[in-house]
């Protein structure tokens, strides 16, 4: 079979290093890609919102079946436009990826369904929002309704903190249009555990879990990134928690979607919050995560473009999931100054030591090539995951990897994985 893959990041390179391993594929393509796609795939100069051109090649090139890695042409409809020219596509119609597209739709999804979340209430107007936080209880988290690259989330931990808040959000638009409508959610405390699912609009079947690290710096201090790191399974996700949320959370977000009028085919990803009251939602997203898929990815065991299948033909319910038995760690290595600024273009070196090692990964992220070299060209540049029997292992053969690989301003976080070790 020949598989398109849509995106360009390090959850593409993933998503691909999988599909390359089915005996079913003969050929991949990626549109766009990067330079690290371009040695599993044909790199194909098309951009992820140009539905029209993606169907179209795919027509032409005689695509079997295409996989579409990021948010933004989900929650566009690209999977609409491919469906009305009979392409079999992985990934949830417009109607269903509202799921990450909106985050006052998804509350109040939650609400209507009873799926354990956090307090909350959606706003329109900045000064209808700015008058209830002055009698609102800090600290507090404000969300933009829409996409906003991982990042337009605010903890807020004073009034003050809130008013300046809204500003930015609703009125400064520094997350553009996402920011039209804002939600404002109680604060909770607990572990953070991120759970993706596989989805045929009936039957929802659970990945192994994992955890993200958000913030820039150690210590999750500075800026909200795209992701610096993270590992998987979650010693905090356990056997009784979990089931807890295949009754609680996976499957009634499924029955609701359904009885929505909006069958989800795909990917939820459930970022989750373990409290003392329990596991609640503190949000839904349509695809893999980034840099979750880099560590869940590798330890599959089953055929991926076999269970993507199951999912768009409903038959998820054939399936038996299963995962090896260890452990990931994955440690982005960044430009310096991401993800506010940073130089692009300085050469990768060391690659190559990561041929012919099974245990060990280094998938591409912002990554070009020029005069035959590796060269940044980007903010996260390269995800390096190691496996390991446990996830200690795992952690220090990961950092281990990530002193093979060198490039001027390269930055990386010194404490992915910390939270279970304190533990």
């Amino acid at each position: 079979m020949k598989v398109l893959v849509i995106g360009s990041g390090g959850r593409e390179h993933a998503i691909v290093t999988s599909l390359k391993k089915s005996p079913k594929v003969t050929e991949i393509f990626c549109a766009p890609g990067n330079a690290g796609i371009g040695q599993d795939a044909t790199l194909v100069p098309i951009k992820p919102m140009e539905f029209e051109k993606l169907a179209e090649f795919a027509e032409t090139e005689k695509i079997d079946f295409t996989v579409v890695g990021m948010d933004d042409p989900l929650v566009g409809g690209i999977v609409d436009v491919f469906e009305a020219r009979s392409l079999r596509v992985f990934g949830p119609r417009k109607n269903a990826a509202i799921l990450e597209g909106s985050k006052a739709f998804s509350k109040d999804l939650m609400k209507k369904y009873n799926i354990p979340t956090a307090a909350y209430e959606n706003f329109t107007d900045a000064a209808a929002a700015e008058a209830y936080l002055k009698n609102a209880k800090m600290p507090i988290v404000l969300k933009a309704d829409g996409l906003a690259l991982g990042k337009g989330v605010l903890i807020c931990n004073t009034l003050e903190e809130a008013l300046a808040g809204v500003k930015e959000i609703m009125l400064d638009k520094k997350f553009g249009d996402a920011g039209s409508t804002l939600v404002v959610e109680e604060f909770m405390t607990g572990r953070e555990v991120s759970v993706l699912t596989f989805c045929d609009g009936k039957t929802i079947k659970p990945m192994t879990s994992a955890q993200d690290h958000k913030r820039a710096m150690d210590g999750d201090k500075g800026l909200n990134t795209g992701g610096m790191g993270t590992f998987s399974p979650s010693p905090f996700y356990t056997k009784d928690i979990e089931a807890y949320c295949q009754e609680n959370i996976f499957e009634p977000t499924v029955a609701a979607m359904a009885k929505e009028g909006r069958p989800f085919k795909g990917i939820i990803f459930f970022g989750l919050m373990l409290t003392e009251d329990g596991p609640k939602v503190l949000e839904y997203n349509a695809r893999f995560g980034d840099p979750e898929a880099q560590v869940v990815l590798p330890r599959m065991k089953n055929d991926l473009l076999t269970v993507m299948e199951a999912c768009v033909d409903g038959k998820l319910n054939t399936v038996d999931l299963q995962f090896e038995d260890n452990a990931a760690v994955c440690v982005i290595l960044a430009s310096d100054g991401y993800p506010v600024s940073y130089e692009k273009g300085f050469e990768i070196t060391g690659l190559d030591a990561f041929a012919g090692k099974d245990e060990y990964f280094c998938f591409h992220a912002g990554t070009a090539q020029k005069d035959g070299h590796f060269v940044t060209n980007g903010g996260r540049v390269l995800g390096v995951t190691a496996k390991g029997t446990t996830l200690t292992e795992a952690r220090t053969k990961a950092y281990e990897a990530t002193k093979w690989v060198d490039f001027k301003g390269k930055y990386m976080r010194n404490d992915i994985g910390n939270a279970f070790l304190e533990a």
